[in-house]
């Protein structure tokens, strides 16, 4: 029996959808343990390009089961589109796809209010997604949320009453237009009806496996830097992002993971407001436009910077990593000199990431290296001894620094475009 984490050792966005793809074929069952439709994995295999954003990523392996654990918020309406979207395409997962009856619900109120909120924030705003999971995961911890159990019974619409009494009242005050009760019960009944196939309690299942010795694939949401305590709060994301999330979210004791997957992008970006270290700032630079992304669930443009290594340590030693898979290696192919950021001085004195707070980080001074880059087009490349000598020193320097080794490579976007080590 093995259980695998994947998380992104960085602020998301790391490629962790493909890499979840790629082990799937090795597992019995792929889970979502954190987060919710914020989050966004493109994946590209045979049955075409998917961006999906509550399904797990490894649900395209025919023999694979996928969970959607009790630590994750659903839209339902962006639930039953990506199902709907699956089995269009031929990946079927009825019978083979099961969501937990105690994960909470986004409701339309969710959604106004981050929303309102960033407004009334202003140049303060943290740069939410807007999808409504900061206040979903509020409701969750303040006793007002509602989960999918809650439709079994009475429960929902009296619970529904309740709250949007009271978040009516927040809504009016902040500038927005009152919800209506019947409306919002009647759309959430339909959501019920179309998902009740898919809910079941998972608990049973996931303890059963693990006795029966079956594989487990574990798949993080957001990255490592937007945990509520651990990343650069407040500009972090609701929900705890590292692995031990999985044990309140899925079910799964710590015990039983064996495997913590750091998956790092060869340099680094981010989404939304919130430190970023070794960003480039000169947006005509060549490696601005290199690295330039547009990020999968909000179609913003991803801030870039230079790979930061105490970063990426920080994250292999905060979630006990045991391999790195490093991802867009073939990005930077073509530029002769690479920064890379070894570590950060505050006042003269080295500090870590630990040591300085989100407003701190933006203040430390970077101390970077300068590494050779390489010219060749490594896209082909399937082995590590296929690599420009460059870039293997470039895959050996990050493996001396985060103590970790990187036991795969991404040269390219589809599933075989892997190196394996």
């Amino acid at each position: 029996m093995t259980v695998t984490a994947v998380i992104g050792s960085q602020w998301g966005d790391e490629g962790k959808g493909k890499v979840v793809d790629y082990l799937a074929e090795q597992v019995d069952y792929v889970a979502r343990f954190n987060g919710g439709n914020n989050a966004g994995h493109t994946v590209i295999n045979e049955f075409g390009t998917f961006k999906i954003h509550l399904v797990p990523s490894g649900i395209f392996a025919k023999n694979t089961v996928g969970l959607i654990g009790g630590g994750v918020v659903i839209d339902p309406a962006v639930l039953i589109e990506e199902i709907e979207m699956l089995n269009k395409a031929g990946v079927g997962v009825d019978g083979r796809f099961w969501i937990s009856p105690r994960s909470h619900l986004i409701m339309p109120y969710h959604k106004i209010l981050d929303g309102l909120y960033e407004e009334a924030k202003g140049a303060g705003a943290t740069g939410t997604t807007r999808r409504g999971i900061g206040p979903v995961f509020a409701d969750k911890v303040s006793y007002n949320g509602i989960r999918w159990t809650d439709f079994t019974s009475d429960v929902f619409e009296n619970r529904l009453k309740v709250q949007l009494e009271l978040k009516n009242k927040i809504i009016v005050a902040l500038g927005g237009e009152v919800l209506n009760y019947e409306s919002v019960r009647d759309e959430y009944r339909g959501y019920y009806l179309k998902l009740k196939p898919y809910i079941k309690e998972l608990f049973s299942l996931v303890q059963d496996g693990l006795k029966a010795n079956k594989h487990f694939l574990l798949e993080q949401a957001m990255g490592t830097f937007l945990d509520t305590d651990w990343g650069t709060y407040p500009f972090v994301t609701a929900s705890t992002t590292i692995p031990s999330a999985a044990s309140a979210g899925l079910g799964i004791p710590p015990r039983y993971i064996t495997n913590v997957v750091g998956v790092t992008k060869a340099y680094t970006t981010r989404v939304g407001a919130g430190p970023l270290p070794t960003e480039i700032l000169d947006t005509k630079s060549a490696e601005y436009e290199q690295f330039g992304e547009v990020a999968a669930t909000t179609g913003r443009i991803r801030r870039v910077g230079w790979l930061d290594l105490e970063i990426v340590k920080t994250a292999a030693q905060l979630s006990g990593v045991t391999e790195l898979c490093l991802t867009k290696l073939d990005t930077l192919s073509g530029l002769e000199n690479l920064q890379v950021c070894v570590g950060y001085k505050m006042n003269g004195v080295d500090v870590r990431y630990a040591d300085v707070d989100a407003y701190g980080l933006d203040k430390v001074e970077k101390i970077y290296q300068t590494v050779a880059g390489w010219k060749e087009d490594i896209s082909n490349a399937r082995s590590f001894e296929a690599l420009p000598v460059n870039a293997q020193n470039y895959v050996k320097m990050i493996e001396e620094a985060s103590g970790v080794p990187v036991k795969w490579i991404g040269v390219g976007p589809e599933r075989d475009a892997t190196i394996r080590r």
